[in-house]
């Protein structure tokens, strides 16, 4: 996104909702009129592969239902090749109107047993980041001089965060429940030292509740806020805007992107923040 930072140099928050269709059809509709009714900026979609459509065309529906921003959270590299990666983000910014965002990443966790089951190459951690690059390389040139699709990049290794220097506009830290807050307030300092990029932070748990394609179903919530775990948000609308506070005072984390199942709960908290 454009360094649209507010006075005294404080980005203004956003939220986004990972949305996947997980109800019928007209229940998913409803449910993304309510998240952009609700002060949202941004609808995001999943990349998994035989759980829910694929990720381009369910946002480009969304996009005909509101007016919200739309992106990916986050494409697979190795699920495709990065050409093709680059054609479906650049005709989603021109079927949108430029309301959509390539986020985009090496992959979850266990990637290589998905590709297996898919039949696609096992390729090594390097070959998917090379692959990254190269889908935003391929990005720039479909845009041309007269377009620019906001790259969002989920990075980890001094590799990947040394490319999101290079080409990201939004930066999130792929994490795990086994990070300590430190270590990421850590991360987004040396990163926010190099380039002023918006930072995200993904947050699959609110409360007690853990939103399906952010986290493992095993997800412990007491035992993230017993860590004061970045990957947790309290419930409680006050006790989550005080902290949604705090991480931006003490990481320069602005953009925070919840499940849907959590939506309601934390609206309270874009109204305030956000001055829907």
């Amino acid at each position: 996104m454009a360094d649209n930072r507010a006075t005294g140099g404080a980005r203004p928050f956003r939220f986004g909702v990972v949305a996947p269709i997980r109800t019928d059809l007209p229940a998913w509709r409803d449910q993304v009129r309510r998240i952009a009714d609700t002060g949202y900026s941004t609808l995001l979609m999943p990349d998994v592969q035989q759980w829910q459509p694929a990720p381009g065309p369910t946002l480009a529906v969304a996009a005909t239902l509101t007016d919200l921003r739309v992106g990916t959270w986050v494409y697979a590299s190795p699920l495709r090749t990065p050409r093709s990666v680059a054609w479906e983000a650049h005709s989603l910014t021109v079927l949108t109107e430029g309301r959509f965002e390539m986020g985009i990443g090496t992959g979850r966790p266990g990637i290589e047993d998905e590709l297996r089951q898919l039949g696609l190459p096992v390729v090594t951690p390097a070959e998917r980041l090379s692959q990254v690059r190269d889908a935003i390389t391929s990005l720039r040139d479909l845009d041309g001089p007269g377009l620019h699709t906001p790259v969002a990049m989920a990075v980890r290794g001094p590799k990947a965060r040394a490319m999101a220097v290079e080409f990201a506009d939004t930066v999130t830290f792929a994490s795990t429940p086994s990070d300590s807050r430190t270590e990421i307030i850590q991360m987004a300092a040396d990163f926010g030292a190099i380039r002023d990029v918006e930072l995200a932070l993904h947050v699959p748990v609110v409360g007690d509740a853990v939103s399906p394609f952010m986290a493992p179903p095993d997800t412990d919530p007491a035992a993230l806020r017993a860590a004061d775990s970045l990957l947790a948000l309290p419930a409680d609308p006050k006790a989550a805007i005080e902290e949604v506070l705090r991480r931006r005072e003490e990481g320069g984390f602005s953009y925070f992107v919840v499940g849907a199942n959590a939506a309601d709960a934390l609206a309270p908290v874009v109204d305030q923040l956000t001055g829907h």
